[in-house]
């Protein structure tokens, strides 16, 4: 990585690259910052990627802004943002700064001081050019409507956007307790009587119960069980399962210590008596919870144990004032995230200007065709 270590930035700020050191000074100010973002991201906060680090963090480094440099006393970080340097994107050498993504960091937006998140957003990006790197940050997994593009538009940055698709959301925000009791009323006939019956089946075997726990005491046995059940299924046959993955398997249950810590972790089960047959992994924003991984029995297909895990998940916040949103996190045409949630996220990776680049025009045309190939290349399948 080349570029200085630190610099000040106009207006007082200190821009500054660090990498994931779960020694570093500046981490509570780091955990302060993601309690308090404007844009809630669970998956940059120092927790989920001080977890993630070992597993995914391969060459990640974190771009700071602070009224000071990190490491001093007292440091307040405004706004951070989790990169790796691309230099070949395009087979050319016109490198970019390219937000972290993993398998288990499904959304991009940089954490962004509530209290002046467009002066925040400013800094962040005049601090690339100012640090010596390249002045064009890619953000896979951003927000494509919201606050996050509102303020580039403030800010006259050049951005362009690729891959966009909209994401099932369950989204109770102002929702009268009438309303939150008639919202699964889009469901139809069709899909009511297949739920009913799938349950039944479910069921046939004992009584089954949703369980979301909420202590931290409880999690290490309920992550074994998740393990267990996606080892026992299409993933562990594939050799893709958290079971062949004890890094990933390892990075789940340090997030869920840390999240776990300050009541900010959910763990939704369905259980008969003392056996899973379907888990989801849910870190908490204040009150919105977003859908890490599902896994669900294999051996009972008819009775759809995911399915029926997210419909009573879904009636659970329905009935449960504390819930406002829950994002599925799910990828594009993934259908579950859309049966019962009528609420959707519109997602897309954001190409942004990070300062005045007369190149940007080139990377986002590079971006643009390196898109129609790939996708020439997904419907070729």
């Amino acid at each position: 990585m080349t570029g200085a270590a630190h610099a000040p930035l106009p207006g007082g700020a200190v821009a500054a690259v660090r990498p994931l050191d779960p020694g570093a000074p500046w981490i509570p100010a780091w955990r302060a910052l993601g309690r308090a973002a404007a844009i809630p991201n669970p998956f940059y906060e120092a927790g989920c990627a001080l977890a993630a680090r070992a597993a995914f963090g391969a060459g990640v480094r974190l771009l700071l802004v602070a009224d000071r440099p990190p490491e001093e006393s007292g440091a307040r970080i405004v706004a951070a943002w989790p990169f790796r340097r691309d230099r070949r994107r395009w087979g050319l050498p016109l490198p970019l700064l390219m937000g972290w993504t993993h398998g288990y960091g499904p959304f991009g937006a940089p954490l962004l001081d509530a209290a002046a998140p467009e002066r925040a957003l400013a800094a962040l990006l005049a601090a690339p050019r100012a640090l010596g790197l390249p002045p064009r940050l890619l953000m896979p997994n951003a927000p494509a409507d919201g606050p996050l593009p509102a303020l580039l538009d403030r800010l006259g940055a050049r951005r362009a956007a690729y891959w966009p698709h909209a994401r099932g959301m369950l989204d109770l925000e102002g929702l009268t307790p009438a309303a939150r009791a008639g919202y699964l009323g889009h469901l139809s006939g069709k899909r009511r009587r297949k739920l009913r019956l799938a349950r039944e089946r479910l069921e046939a075997g004992g009584p089954v119960t949703l369980e979301i726990l909420d202590a931290p005491e409880a999690f290490g046995a309920a992550l074994d069980d998740h393990v267990a059940l996606e080892a026992a299924g299409w993933k562990g046959r594939a050799g893709t399962g958290l079971g062949q993955r004890p890094e990933e398997a390892a990075f789940l249950r340090a997030l869920a210590a840390d999240l776990g810590a300050e009541g900010r972790m959910r763990i939704a089960r369905l259980r008969r008596g003392d056996r899973t047959l379907a888990s989801a992994i849910v870190p908490l924003t204040g009150s919105e919870g977003w859908v890490l991984k599902i896994a669900h029995d294999e051996t009972e297909p008819e009775a759809a144990p995911g399915v029926q895990l997210v419909h009573r998940l879904t009636e659970a916040a329905l009935a449960d004032p504390a819930w406002a949103r829950i994002d599925s996190c799910a990828p594009p045409d993934f259908a579950l995230g859309t049966t019962f949630w009528t609420g959707r996220r519109d997602i897309a990776h954001l190409l942004v200007e990070a300062g005045r680049d007369p190149l940007f025009p080139v990377a986002a045309a590079l971006e643009r065709a390196r898109e129609r190939v790939a996708r020439a290349r997904r419907g070729a399948r």
